[in-house]
């Protein structure tokens, strides 16, 4: 049972980590915590039996890193907003292409039987 709670929370605080450093940091968080969840549990079950507890403190350690870049890309990344007004430029401009170029395809000529 000890393995598997490691095994886990390994998985789940690297799952974490991969996220942190990703644009969609704050996905990072519920693997966290599953990561954290997972390592109590290890832990516990470690200090019950008597035996090494230096995996949990890894699953430990990256799940604190992944917390910390998380938490300082919330803080201090801003999220900007282009200017809209060129995106609808361009669609309208694509539209307006789009219906020339059905307008300019003959219908009457293709045999369709």
């Amino acid at each position: 049972m000890r393995k598997l709670f490691i095994i886990l929370g390994i998985i789940a605080s690297v799952l974490a980590l991969v996220l942190a450093v990703l644009p969609l940091s704050n996905l990072a968080y519920f693997p966290a915590i599953a990561a954290l969840l997972f390592g109590l549990m290890a832990f516990y079950i470690s200090n019950k039996n008597s035996q090494s507890v230096k995996t949990v403190q890894l699953v430990f350690l990256l799940t604190i890193i992944a917390l910390s870049i998380s938490i300082y890309k919330s803080i201090f990344q801003t999220v900007e907003v282009g200017n809209t007004e060129e995106l609808q430029v361009r669609e309208q401009q694509s539209e307006e292409e789009a219906i020339e170029e059905l307008e300019d395809l003959d219908l009457e000529d293709l045999d369709l039987e």
